[in-house]
């Protein structure tokens, strides 16, 4: 009988650098969250405080995260967040499609352990990524997908929006608070589970 891994069993082996990931920070940001969120959030790499701190998302962008969330009534204890890749680009460069390949088998394994009913995806590198495209974050901000049974929406970064900081009607923020309601009410019909995240890897590309 196989034995599920736990979100500590992926973390402890996570910690042995892929040599695919030479170029990155030696510090690892596994994610931080309950072990069976309904909503999962996903990002593309560390930054320099998550790289110091070894949580994801705590420099401004994700201040700004936590206020998002707040704004829905969603608290950031309720929500797994992560990143696509889990260790600091040199420079906070894109990650390359190498580092992501190296990064994949990681997030999926932690997506079947959590058993997400939403996710929510932060910016182009992890969209792309999920929905196997070239689309760009401007035009499939808000848009609801399925992905292997999940729901996800692509939301801009928040790093974004602290560059983009107006409120008029149809500006990023704008637009990022139409979105955050509808995936604030998506996330409280999925009290009810139809069961573990199947994912299909054999769909799951690469289209850097």
């Amino acid at each position: 009988m196989t034995t599920r891994m736990t979100l500590a069993d992926l973390e402890r082996d996570a910690a042995t650098k892929d040599p695919a990931l030479a170029d990155l920070s030696d510090a690892l940001v596994f994610g931080e969250g309950p072990d069976h969120a309904d909503l999962m959030i996903v990002g593309e790499a560390p930054g320099e405080e998550e790289d110091l701190s070894g949580r994801p998302f705590v420099g401004r962008a994700g201040r700004l995260l936590d206020q998002i969330l707040a704004s829905v009534d969603l608290g950031r204890e309720e929500v797994y967040v992560t990143n696509l890749v889990k260790r600091r680009p040199p420079g906070n460069r894109n990650p390359t499609p190498a580092e992501i390949a190296a990064s994949a088998d990681l997030l999926l394994a932690q997506i079947r352990t959590i058993g997400p009913a939403v996710i929510a995806t932060l910016g182009n590198v992890p969209t792309k990524w999920f929905l196997e495209t070239q689309e760009g974050i401007t035009r499939l901000h808000g848009t609801w997908h399925d992905w292997h049974g999940v729901r996800l929406m692509p939301l801009y970064h928040p790093a974004y929006l602290l560059r983009n900081p107006t409120r008029e009607r149809g500006g990023p923020k704008w637009r990022m608070w139409e979105a955050m309601k509808e995936l604030a009410a998506e996330v409280r019909r999925a009290e009810e589970r139809s069961g573990p995240v199947v994912i299909d890897t054999s769909r799951q590309q690469g289209l850097f």
